[in-house]
């Protein structure tokens, strides 16, 4: 199985194919699905590093447990004695009443797991293939994609008890992580305190370094520093757009993927649009509560340093990208 934009490794059919054999509880396997067009643009780029740590560490880490919960539509294979048992209802399924348009690889992958099968993934089956190049674009099918995610947990819920404790934790921590995470950052945002709205920018950052800096490690690659930058675009753009996907779920006349399309679907930019107002309305009233009354001595040394730390991180950023990223870009645009 392949999506139609996917540029496959001679030897990755093979691979799956060893993994499927070695063990006959394995349903499906999935491989490692690498970005095409990741010079194309900063929101390409972005998006390569995060696939990387997606399907190298994250499925990877599913698959030790025989659960990896979404076998990606660019790369797949499947037994076809198992297929034949659930083609039909896969095919015609229907949400809320509606004919499914959108994440039939997830649910593909969730009909496997239904039946008790395992599934897997193998970093020696390879593929590349395009991803938006344009952040409307880009927001655009991750709505859509949230869109899948949120609708396939509820039937993937039904089958927890059928495979490793670790599928029931993480579906569970990744289902309400957003919706914790808005909460907490509303109620920073409004506390009235300027250090509470730097330290949560300054953990935001620090979490993506760690996550950046065990990635370079693990890939031996440099470039995988910038997945910290990952961190403020889903907590800028990713988060609102779950809430918005979830909001409607049943939406399916916007945002298919049309890549080739010159007129681009706004309606992606409506819930982080909504977001920035939320936060910027904590900004200003926290500005207004801090202007009530005089800093401490110790406030204003905590709120430079913290100032200085953060924009020192930027510029660091800013530099390395510029030195090894922006050169590629300059030169795949020429």
């Amino acid at each position: 199985v392949c999506d139609s934009d996917t540029v496959l490794d001679p030897a990755c059919t093979i691979e799956m194919l060893k993994v499927l054999e070695e063990d006959p509880e394995v349903g499906g396997v999935g491989g490692d699905v690498q970005i095409l067009n990741k010079y194309d643009s900063w929101i390409s780029f972005l998006s390569s590093v995060r696939y990387w740590m997606a399907f190298n560490v994250e499925r990877a880490c599913q698959s030790y447990f025989g659960c990896v919960q979404c076998i990606s539509g660019p790369l797949g294979m499947y037994r076809n004695s198992l297929l034949q048992q659930f083609l039909e209802p896969w095919y015609h399924q229907t949400f809320l009443g509606s004919k499914c348009s959108f994440g039939d690889d997830r649910h593909l992958t969730n009909r496997v797991l239904s039946f008790g099968y395992k599934t897997k993934f193998t970093a020696r089956s390879q593929c590349q293939t395009e991803t938006p190049t344009q952040y409307l674009r880009w927001l655009n099918q991750q709505t859509r994609w949230s869109k899948s995610y949120f609708r396939e947990w509820l039937y993937n819920a039904l089958w927890f008890h059928k495979h490793s404790l670790w599928m029931t934790y993480e579906s569970v921590v990744t289902g309400f992580f957003p919706f914790f995470l808005v909460a907490t950052v509303i109620h920073l945002f409004y506390r009235g305190r300027l250090w509470n709205i730097l330290l949560f920018l300054l953990t935001v950052q620090l979490v993506g370094m760690v996550k950046a800096t065990y990635a370079c490690f693990l890939r031996g690659r440099l470039v995988m520093i910038f997945m910290s930058l990952y961190s403020l675009l889903y907590m800028s753009s990713l988060l609102p757009a779950k809430i918005f996907a979830l909001l409607t779920i049943n939406k399916a006349g916007w945002g298919t993927s049309g890549r080739k399309k010159i007129v681009v679907n706004l309606i992606g930019a409506v819930p982080v649009t909504v977001w920035a107002a939320i936060l910027l309305g904590g900004v200003v009233y926290t500005i207004y509560c801090e202007v009530q009354e005089p800093f401490s001595e110790t406030e204003k040394a905590l709120l430079i340093a913290g100032t200085i730390l953060y924009a020192c991180y930027w510029l660091i950023l800013l530099v390395l990208y510029l030195a090894i990223v922006a050169k590629r870009c300059n030169k795949r645009e020429e």
